[in-house]
């Protein structure tokens, strides 16, 4: 075995080691595959595929997936099997379970629950069922999981105005924040900001999807209008520095997502990817899987990842999990537990933190 891959197996024998957390990463978009087949089978409608490889090609972005717009499309065929309680209490189950498998310590799973009522489930019934299977996983696996309810950009202010109601009825009973989600480039976040002020009435903490599809303008509007403390993506802010420092002088944690980023085409190659710029500036910058299966991802090979390609050291996975740590949509006291905790564990590797 030569020095630098003795390098390489030593690095990835650390960072599956490492505590880790998990802040953005979508129900529909980490299904399992076999699940779903047991899902269709169960529920009467089996899928008609004669292999995996057939199958994962519905539920997995090939490597020339050229735009968010196509990248998104993989949900649709999942969705379908995600409308009765089993389902969505079982697959929200199952990414706590995917999740501890990699040593995340805390994950914060969303979703949209206006989609997963082509059964007749209500908005409160679909968050419900999926908080039930959250709670399941962290009783079964230890790993701290909470909800992120998602209002989707091409659905009207009232039907968005109804899921941010319901979301502050779970509020600190599972539920930690809302988010915005959808086809950033045609629905800008300028559209939004009669629905987040409600969410800014009851109290909700808001995460927005923003820089990834769309400009730097969207991550600008998203922080100074709609009241986000944290941001999905945040990419492209590079192409205006003022929204750079806006983001830098309010320590908005940004949610990057390096894999899908490089799939839905959010930049042209790791040697555009700005996370280790962005760290540099002082940015929080934190990592996270987005979508386990559409990305063929787990948070380790998401660090791995930018050890390869953006010069990241491993002092730097300690520092970028810590910012996940402090980004944490968790009430004080919590937060202050954990990240004792990750400081603990990250120092008795060898750790800067």
């Amino acid at each position: 075995m030569t020095l630098i891959n003795e390098q390489t197996t030593a690095v990835g024998t650390l960072l599956s080691q490492l505590p880790k957390v998990d802040l953005h990463v979508h129900l529909d978009g980490s299904v399992k595959p076999e699940t779903l087949l047991q899902l269709a089978k169960e529920q009467g409608n089996p899928l008609n595929i004669n292999s995996d490889i057939e199958l994962l090609s519905h539920m997995q972005v090939s490597e020339d997936c050229q735009s968010l717009k196509e990248y998104l499309s993989k949900f649709s065929f999942v969705l379908p099997y995600l409308q009765t309680a089993a389902a969505l209490e079982r697959v929200a189950y199952e990414v706590v379970e995917q999740a501890a498998k990699q040593r995340v310590k805390y994950i914060e799973v969303r979703f949209a629950p206006q989609l997963h009522r082509q059964k007749g489930l209500s908005i409160y019934e679909v968050i419900e069922f999926v908080i039930k299977g959250l709670n399941r996983g962290e009783r079964q696996f230890g790993t701290t999981a909470r909800a992120i309810i998602i209002c989707m950009r091409n659905q009207s202010y009232e039907l968005n105005k109804e899921v941010v109601q319901e979301a502050a009825r779970f509020y600190k009973k599972g539920v930690v924040a809302v988010d915005l989600a959808g086809d950033e480039a045609s629905f800008p976040a300028e559209l939004f900001l009669k629905l987040f002020a409600d969410a800014r009435k009851l109290g909700l903490p808001i995460t927005i999807h923003a820089g990834e599809a769309g400009g730097a303008e969207n991550v600008k509007v998203a922080v100074a209008k709609l009241g986000a403390v944290r941001i999905g993506h945040g990419v492209r802010m590079l192409e205006d520095p003022e929204v750079v420092s806006l983001i830098k002088e309010r320590q908005i944690p940004l949610e990057m997502c390096p894999l899908s980023n490089m799939q839905t085409k959010a930049v042209a190659g790791w040697a555009q990817y700005p996370l280790r710029q962005y760290l540099e500036q002082g940015i929080v910058v934190t990592v996270n899987t987005d979508n386990m299966t559409v990305s063929d991802t787990t948070i380790e090979k998401e660090y791995e990842l930018l050890v390869a390609h953006c010069g990241i050291s491993i002092n730097d996975v300690g520092t970028l999990i810590m910012n996940g740590v402090k980004a944490a949509f968790l009430e004080e006291q919590e937060k202050a537990k954990l990240m004792t905790s990750f400081e603990t564990e990250l120092r008795s590797f060898g750790l800067q933190v």
